[in-house]
């Protein structure tokens, strides 16, 4: 058991991490434009480079804020722990929230420098599409399924693996290749590159992982039930004791 890092230290943590992640999935998508010009071979460098860099920043990054990098996860982590105090409290949302979406605008914009691509420019991939919605709700449902099981059957530990190995799997089972973040959809709207998303396309997309959110906070109390007081113990998800790792 380690001591809580302070929430100014933890919401720092959420900025960075959540900038890199954002970083690795722009930067990696630029990166395979350049190099290839199959679809199919880009996607695949994309989700490749997107897994790996997420599973290092949760191993990395997770003992000190529960690497949530994800507002989804967060609140989902607010959620399950209100009635027993052993999740994030609405400070600790207040922080996360805006340090996320402030990290991933800030890993566009990064991402763009590396590759002499405009800063700030708004993506003109439309993603607008009742397919494209439902892919958001089943891949953030999973998500949202996968980390709160993993911590309710005391496998919390296997989280950097298996988050990431789920991210990388949904870019390709999923429509949309699996945004899964109101953090990160909000940053890939200011690249006009590989991974970018219009913005008129935002909203749309963040209702539907907000409606994921839902069903997989619901699925994790049909499929596993009520937490005991053991379980709560195993994983705490805004970084008392072990990390909730999380998400992309």
């Amino acid at each position: 058991m380690t001591e809580m890092a302070p929430l100014g230290r933890r919401a720092a943590v959420e900025f960075v991490g959540t900038g890199a992640l954002v970083a690795v999935v722009v930067g990696s998508g630029i990166q395979a434009t350049k190099l290839s010009q199959d679809v199919g071979v880009q996607l695949l460098a994309n989700s490749l480079a997107t897994a790996f860099g997420l599973g290092v920043l949760i191993l990395l990054l997770g003992p000190v804020s529960g690497a949530h990098f994800n507002p989804a996860v967060t609140l989902a982590a607010w959620w399950a722990g209100r009635r027993g105090g052993e999740g994030p409290g609405l400070r600790e949302v207040a922080a996360y929230v805006p340090a996320q979406i402030a990290g991933a605008i800030g890993g566009a914009v990064l991402a763009d420098a590396m590759f002499a691509e405009p800063l700030v420019a708004w993506s003109m991939h439309d993603r607008w599409a009742p397919h494209l919605w439902l892919g958001e709700v089943v891949a953030t449902a999973g998500l949202i399924l996968l980390i709160f099981g993993l911590a309710r059957v005391g496998r919390a530990h296997f989280a950097p693996a298996a988050v990431a190995s789920f991210i990388g799997a949904a870019y390709w089972f999923t429509s949309s290749t699996s945004f899964a973040n109101p953090a990160v959809t909000i940053g890939r709207a200011f690249t006009d590159t590989f991974a970018g998303i219009a913005p008129a396309s935002v909203l749309p997309f963040i209702a539907a992982q907000l409606v994921g959110l839902a069903v997989g906070v619901v699925l994790v109390a049909v499929l596993f039930g009520r937490p005991t007081p053991a379980a709560e113990d195993v994983v705490v998800p805004h970084g008392d004791h072990h990390p909730a790792e999380a998400a992309r």
